[in-house]
């Protein structure tokens, strides 16, 4: 083959000359990001080797390692010695949430929705807040954090929860992704590095990819992070902050035990981490379990959303952080929000105060357990630890499939679910998993109905295991 020339090369990625501008590794890593992005590059594809690129570009071969570098640090490839590069399963596969459904069309078991029968009761909060002469007092830019009389509520109800935190360092946000994108954009940079669990929750793998935030793989057992594989990590990279959802861990549902969570406090403390701890599901776990921000007040963000227990329409969340980093919050919070809705915060400060929120919380528990008894007669709960209340289960699976052409084929069959590659951070070739949500499907009969499809596919795949092209 001459130098330089690839006419009918086969190349699994070959970028388009013509577009590449200066510096040549930022213009290679955006094609690259674009590619995967919208789908044209499917994840597990493996690259082309960095120095076959580098010829065909005409190119030094360290602008290609400059620009693959990029795009490992956002989480879109990944290298494994000896193989070379690949598309990281979850790349471009973020979880949203659309008004596309033809209605009935499938049975919703991917999306997490909250329970929604309980609106009806926040609908009524609504009405009355509307009904009193205040309300133009609520539509101003005053008190960007949160009125005095809203933090007071939002510290009355996480008080619950275990957390007393003074007034001047809670804030109310715009619900736990805002939350989020807060707290990375105000205490982190581009290019570091945060740990978190094998799979975690695909909208923060999205935000940190977008900040150019390295996450780093830590292996748990049944239990969640391990402490000790958290210490490794900390030792092999420099590791600036860890992300945890201890009471019920998205995706795998798993509920961290009170010994655990010191565990992991001791580690965070000995290598002076920055906890980020998701609270959003606490509300399912037993009230004597403390946050594991308890142990390490002055490392940790804690994030109290209320979209789960309350309302997920009304965009609220509370954010407790420490003195040290007040002035990094309130400049993010102001950078990012201006502020939160104080007509949102009203409406949850009004169910707070009047004991609504508790009668949708003890609603809400009630319908999960239900729904975990009807999953139970379809499904074996493999890992005891996951929370018994939890509104999803993560299902192991008997065999290895191809990701997309799983969910695509259970969507023909009528049900909307999530396989496990949109959860994974980095490499694994170990099991698979599905995420199934209880709580989305209409009423009970609908989910039961899901089940039945589910575990018909599964049998099916079972069955028909060395014809089924759905199988890896």
């Amino acid at each position: 083959m001459p130098v330089n020339s690839f006419d009918g090369y086969p190349m699994t990625w070959q970028p388009d000359k013509t577009q590449l501008t200066t510096p040549l590794y930022l213009s290679i890593a955006n094609l690259l990001e674009y590619d995967i992005i919208n789908g044209y590059l499917a994840p597990n594809t493996k690259l082309p080797p960095q120095r076959e690129l580098a010829d065909y570009l005409d190119i030094n071969l360290s602008t290609i390692t400059r620009a693959f570098k990029i795009c490992e640090l956002k989480g879109l490839i990944y290298a494994t010695t000896g193989k070379g590069t690949f598309v990281s399963p979850n790349a471009g596969a973020a979880i949203s949430i659309t008004d596309s459904r033809t209605e009935n069309s499938y049975i919703e078991m991917g999306i997490i929705k909250p329970f929604d029968q309980t609106n009806s009761i926040v609908a009524e909060t609504v009405k009355n807040i509307l009904s009193k002469g205040y309300i133009e007092k609520l539509l101003d830019y005053g008190h960007p954090l949160g009125t005095p009389y809203h933090k007071l509520s939002a510290k009355k109800w996480l008080q619950k929860y275990n957390i007393d935190a003074n007034i001047e360092n809670i804030a109310i946000t715009s619900g736990a992704q805002n939350s989020l994108a807060v707290t990375l954009i105000s205490l982190f940079h581009s290019g570091d590095k945060i740990a978190v669990d094998m799979y975690t929750y695909p909208n923060f793998i999205g935000l940190a990819n977008m900040l150019n935030i390295q996450l780093v793989p830590v292996k748990g057992d049944l239990l969640g992070m391990k402490p000790e594989e958290l210490d490794a990590q900390c030792k092999l990279n420099n590791i600036q902050g860890v992300y945890l959802m201890p009471s019920c861990d998205n995706p795998t549902g798993i509920l961290m035990n009170m010994e655990r969570r010191q565990e992991l406090a001791e580690v965070i403390k000995k290598n002076n981490l920055i906890l980020i701890e998701d609270d959003i599901y606490y509300f399912l776990a037993p009230q004597s379990y403390l946050p594991i921000t308890s142990f390490v007040p002055e490392q940790s963000i804690y994030i109290h959303s209320i979209s789960k227990s309350l309302c997920s329409g009304i965009r609220v969340a509370f954010i407790v952080y420490p003195e040290k980093y007040s002035a990094n919050i309130t400049r993010g919070i102001y950078s990012i929000n201006i502020k939160t809705s104080a007509l949102n915060a009203e409406v949850i400060t009004e169910m707070i105060n009047t004991g609504m929120a508790d009668k949708i919380v003890e609603d809400k528990i009630s319908i999960a357990k239900e729904r975990n008894q009807i999953y139970k007669k379809y499904f074996k709960i493999e890992n005891p630890n996951e929370n018994p209340v939890s509104f999803f289960h993560w299902l192991p699976l008997k065999q290895k499939f191809n990701a997309n052409q799983f969910e695509k084929n259970a969507l023909v069959q009528g049900i909307h679910i999530y396989h496990s590659d949109r959860f994974l951070v980095g490499n694994y070739e170990g099991q698979q998993f599905l995420r199934v949500s209880l709580s989305s499907s209409a009423d009970s009969s609908e989910l039961e109905k899901g089940l039945c499809i589910l575990k018909n596919i599964l049998s099916e795949s079972n069955d028909e295991k060395s014809i089924n092209p759905l199988i890896i």
